[in-house]
C-alpha cells in the first residue's frame, strides 16, 4: 500500500475472544447508528458494520491506517478489553471467515450469512458502501455461499436455536416436555423448528405481535399455540423449557413473569439479554446463556473439522483473488493516467500532422486519409504502452508503488505524488480504442 491507495481498518468485540457480557457492553443502538458515527468522522470514505448476538464489528476505508484507527475509536468498540483491531488484509480475510461461519459459536451456522447480507444492505442504504467494501463484502458473501454449497460445514446443528435445543436435551426428556419460544424472528423460528424435530409434546411461541407467532406455529408438526407477551406468565407456568430470542433492548423474561413458573430450564439467546439475571435466583429455575452453549458447539465443531479445512482452502483461494482484483484495479487506475497523458500528446501531434498535410495539398485531407493517420497514431500508442502496461501490473501485484510513481512522472511530467488526487479503485482502464491492442499484448 502507499498513500495513493485506500485501506480497510477494522475493530471488533466478538466470539471467541469476547464473552456475552463483553459483546453486550460493546453494542451500539443499531448498525445504522454505528454507520452514522463512522460517517461523521473526518477521512472516512466508506464504512460497514455488523452486529449479531456473537459480535460487534466495524470497518472503515481511509487513505491510511492511522486515520482508520482514529475513526474507529469514535465507536468506543476499541475501549473494551476484548476488542481486536485489524489492518487491511486481516480485515478482508476476517469478513470472509465470518460469512463462511468458521468464526461462529456454532461452526458453519447459516444465520450469519444472512446477517452479513442484511448489514451490507443497511450500509448501502446509508450510502457508506463504496468500491473497496463493495468488493470486499460481496466477496465475503460469495465465500459464505461456496462454503455451504461445496462442503458439509453446515450439516447437523446449524444455528444457535438448534444448539439451544440440543443443550435442553441433555437436561430433559423433550418428548414429554412442553416448550416455549419467546420471539418469532429468525432465531426464534429456528429454535421452534428444532423443538419440533426433537419431538416435544407442544410448542408455544410468544411474541409481541401474536400474528407473527402464528406464522411460526403454522410451520410446526407439533401441537402449537401463538400468544402475545401479556400471556407470558401463564405460558411459563405451564412450560418445562424456554428459549428466548428477541430483539428487545431490555429483558422480556423477568422475575415477575417467572414467579409461578416452578422448575423451568431457560436458554437465553438474546443480545442484549432477554432473560434478566435475577431469574436465575428463582426457585427451580436453571438459566443458560450463549457462553453455556460452548460444550454443545464443541461437539459439532469436532464433527466438522474436515469440512472446516475445506472451507479454509476456499477462503485462501478467494482471498488471493480479491487481492489480485484490488491490485489489478490499482494498476489500471495508474495505467489510465498513463494513457490519458499519451492521448493528449497523440491528439496534439495528429492535429499538427493533419494541418501540415492540408497545407501541402490543393484538395486538403479527405476522411479516408484522416482515418489512416488517426489509426496509425492509435496503433503506435497502444504498441508503445503495451510493455509499460504489463510492467505496471506486475509492479502492482508486487506492491512496488515506487515503480508506478516513477512511471507516472515519466508519462505525466506534471504529476506530483504528494499533491495528486488519490487513485481510487474502480476507475476506468485504458481508453476503449486502445483496449483491444493492449489486451492482445498482455
Amino acid at each position: 500500500m502507499n498513500r495513493n491507495t485506500s485501506v480497510v481498518s477494522g475493530v471488533r468485540v466478538a466470539h471467541p475472544e469476547a464473552t456475552v457480557n463483553d459483546i453486550e457492553a460493546a453494542r451500539a443502538e443499531s448498525i445504522a447508528a454505528l454507520l452514522g458515527t463512522l460517517r461523521a468522522e473526518s477521512g472516512v470514505e466508506e464504512a460497514y458494520a455488523l452486529q449479531t448476538c456473537n459480535r460487534v464489528e466495524a470497518y472503515v476505508v481511509t487513505a491510511d491506517p492511522e486515520t482508520g484507527r482514529r475513526a474507529l475509536a469514535a465507536t468506543g468498540i476499541a475501549d473494551h478489553d476484548a476488542s481486536v483491531e485489524t489492518g487491511h488484509e486481516e480485515s478482508l480475510r476476517h469478513l470472509m471467515r465470518v460469512a463462511a461461519g468458521v468464526e461462529s459459536l456454532v461452526l458453519g451456522e447459516d444465520q450469519i450469512l444472512g446477517q452479513v447480507r442484511l448489514a451490507y444492505d443497511t450500509a448501502v442504504d446509508a450510502g457508506t458502501i463504496g468500491p473497496v467494501l463493495e468488493e470486499g463484502v460481496t466477496k465475503a458473501i460469495h465465500v459464505g455461499e461456496r462454503a455451504r454449497n461445496e462442503t458439509a460445514i453446515n450439516e447437523g446443528v446449524v444455528s444457535l436455536g438448534s444448539a439451544a435445543v440440543r443443550l435442553a436435551e441433555r437436561e430433559l426428556d423433550l418428548e414429554s416436555a412442553s416448550a416455549a419460544v419467546v420471539g418469532a424472528g429468525e432465531m426464534g423460528s429456528l429454535a421452534a423448528r428444532a423443538f419440533d424435530s426433537a419431538g416435544v409434546a407442544d410448542v408455544t411461541v410468544v411474541n409481541r405481535t401474536p400474528e407473527h407467532a402464528k406464522w411460526v406455529v403454522a410451520d410446526l408438526d407439533a401441537s402449537g399455540e401463538a400468544v402475545g407477551l401479556d400471556a407470558l406468565p401463564e405460558t411459563l407456568a405451564d412450560t418445562d423449557v424456554v428459549v428466548a430470542a428477541t430483539g428487545s433492548d431490555m429483558p422480556v423474561v423477568t422475575p415477575d413473569e417467572t414467579a409461578d413458573a416452578g422448575e423451568t430450564l431457560y436458554v437465553d439467546l438474546g443480545q442484549p439479554r432477554d432473560i434478566a439475571p435475577a431469574v436465575a435466583d428463582s426457585a427451580g429455575a436453571s438459566v443458560y446463556d450463549l457462553d453455556d452453549l460452548e460444550d454443545v458447539t464443541d461437539e459439532t465443531r469436532e464433527r466438522r473439522q474436515e469440512a472446516a479445512l475445506a472451507v479454509e482452502d476456499i477462503i485462501d483461494e478467494e482471498f488471493e483473488r480479491l487481492l489480485s482484483q484490488y491490485k489489478r484495479k490499482r494498476a489500471d487506475a495508474v495505467i489510465a493516467r498513463m494513457y490519458e497523458s499519451a492521448e493528449r500528446l497523440k491528439d496534439r501531434e495528429v492535429a499538427t500532422a493533419l494541418s501540415r498535410l492540408e497545407s501541402h495539398g490543393e484538395d486538403g485531407v479527405d476522411d479516408a486519409q484522416r482515418e489512416v493517420v488517426e489509426s496509425l497514431a492509435d496503433a503506435l500508442v497502444s504498441q508503445i504502452l503495451a510493455a509499460p502496461t504489463r510492467s505496471l501490473r506486475d509492479a502492482a501485484a508486487e506492491d512496488d508503488w515506487e515503480t508506478i510513481a516513477t512511471a507516472l512522472r515519466l508519462f505525466d511530467p506534471e504529476f506530483e505524488d504528494d499533491d495528486a488526487d488519490p487513485i481510487r479503485l474502480g476507475e476506468d482502464g485504458p481508453p476503449a480504442r486502445f483496449a483491444a491492442a493492449e489486451t492482445e499484448d498482455d
